[in-house]
């Protein structure tokens, strides 16, 4: 069981340090490995203008910030029709960003010990059954049904207009039958029913509505004021109203009340409070992770892909990065980028509304998008918005840090290429090194090696400017040759002392 976290105060948005307010003076933004300047920041803004001048939506609200500085906020369009620019304490429906508060509701219970992941679906709601024509009957646990692995089909049009029926017309229609179309933990599948058991999980387990209890743990203690599932709760010029376009003309959506399905996409949350939900979210991946009321081992623990899945709109991706490896955590979405590294995130979509919230895991750079129309697009806004931001200022993941150890076993290393030692091979050497292919053979193979590239140069210092690593344990080189060169490797082992595990000598490619 995790420990309980004591809630902490964040730092105002309004508060600058004298260093951040020269800063921009300058008109420099800075952050983690990454600059972001005037140019930049009106590229930004010419983007998060588009959606409403290209007729997507009535209304935006977009911010793009870095922990806590705000580096660009703008509202666009108008809220509610006839009425003014969005703000950022205007309320939007945020749709399915609220599986995210869903999730840490989850773990907080996990964490208390109410219940384990690993617990079948049926010990919460036993009426769960398995229609007739479902292509696999495994009751799925509780942790399948939050990393979208469950074997229920996906189920967005139908689930969005469910939000206001009763737990127990949730538990009726389950006894029906559901359909499932795959082995549970087998692939990936959004399932917004499985969410809806899990807020009847979360009821269970803490004797409370499911709404009350997010709004009492996790909204109040985290300052999330603009944050919650009724309408009732915002004034009228603080909520924005949802649209749908019919030909030219946008009309108005009526609300759907809060019910069982709330906890798939019903809460209503501003930009303001969305920064402080991604901030929080995101600094359990930083050295100064912010205290709260989930831990921040568990916040990890939603940010690491637990169901690999392929490339479609709910990972909020735009084509031109369908080479990102992608999957679902628990309650959010996880990229992986070859030059800009990891990306964490959640869109939303509901009758009148879409959203999307998403950060930089590297840098910390992060951005949350408010739309008021139905599906249309603030992920692609979003993802353009961020990816813009990192091209522009240039962003690329830096190699990995070799430590000292690795690059003293690697000089050791090189001089035993250029001139075998077997005194040498012993000491820097595990004993795997000549089982997997004895030092005899090694040594033939080097001179062979060296022979086609003409020789090597004169002996020469190890530089490590120019090798390559994927992780503090491992470096690659090159020992220049007469007509061509070396291509070296090693790795290293995992206990004390520290040794080579593994050495590769092949020729280098041109």
């Amino acid at each position: 069981m995790q420990l309980f976290e004591t809630p902490t105060k964040e730092t105002k948005e309004t508060k600058e340090t004298k260093e951040t307010k020269e800063t921009k003076e300058r008109g420099l933004i800075s952050m983690t490995g990454l600059t972001l300047n005037k140019e930049v920041l009106s590229g930004v803004e010419e983007l998060m203008n588009k959606p409403v001048l290209e007729g997507k939506c009535p209304g935006l609200y977009a911010t793009i910030f870095n922990g806590d500085e705000v580096l660009l906020e703008k509202g666009v369009g108008q809220f509610a029709i006839g009425k003014s620019e969005p703000s950022s304490n205007t309320s939007f429906r945020i749709a399915s960003c609220t599986k995210s508060f869903t999730i840490t509701a989850l773990l907080i219970l996990r964490d208390r010990g109410a219940f384990d992941l690993n617990q079948p679906i049926t010990d919460f709601v036993e009426e769960y059954r398995f229609s007739e024509i479902s292509t696999f009957k495994e009751i799925p646990t509780v942790g399948q049904l939050a990393a979208m692995s469950s074997g229920l089909p996906s189920d967005d049009p139908w689930a969005d207009r469910q939000e206001s029926i009763s737990g127990k017309k949730l538990r009726e229609i389950v006894s029906r039958g559901v359909h499932t179309t795959n082995r549970p933990g087998a692939i990936y599948q959004y399932s917004n029913l499985g969410f809806a058991l899990l807020g009847q999980v979360i009821e269970k387990a803490s004797g409370v509505d499911y709404r009350e209890f997010v709004t009492t743990e996790i909204l109040k203690p985290l300052g999330m004021n603009d944050s919650g599932f009724d309408k009732e709760l915002f004034p009228k010029e603080s909520l924005a109203i949802g649209y749908r376009k019919s030909g030219e003309t946008w009309l108005e959506l009526p609300f759907s009340a809060s019910g069982a399905f709330s906890c798939i996409g019903g809460l209503f949350s501003s930009a303001r409070d969305l920064r402080t939900w991604s901030r929080w979210i995101h600094s359990a991946l930083t050295s100064t992770p912010k205290g709260g009321p989930l831990s921040a081992a568990s916040r990890h623990s939603m940010q690491q892909i637990v169901t690999s899945a392929p490339f479609n709109t709910h990972l909020a991706t735009l084509p031109a990065n369908a080479h990102r490896a992608a999957g679902y955590g628990l309650g959010l979405f996880i990229e992986f980028d070859p030059k800009y590294g990891q990306f964490v995130s959640h869109s939303g979509g509901y009758p009148g509304f879409s959203s999307h919230m998403r950060w930089h895991v590297p840098t910390g750079l992060s951005v949350v998008v408010l739309e008021n129309a139905t599906y249309s697009g603030a992920w692609a806004t979003a993802t353009g918005i961020l990816d813009y931001a990192l091209e522009k200022a240039g962003f690329e993941l830096p190699l990995e840090d070799k430590w000292p150890q690795t690059y003293e076993l690697a000089k050791q290393a090189d001089s035993l290429v250029r001139q075998w030692s077997a005194s040498l091979a012993n000491e820097i050497f595990e004993e795997n090194v000549d089982m997997d292919v004895p030092f005899a053979e090694r040594e033939s193979i080097i001179k062979k090696l060296i022979d086609e590239v003409g020789g090597l140069t004169a002996s020469g210092s190890l530089d490590e400017a120019k090798s390559a690593s994927d992780s503090p344990l491992h470096f690659i080189w090159n020992i220049p040759g007469k007509s061509g060169s070396l291509r070296c490797e090693i790795r290293l082992n995992p206990i004390t002392p520290i040794r080579i595990q593994t050495l590769n000598v092949k020729k280098a490619e041109k």
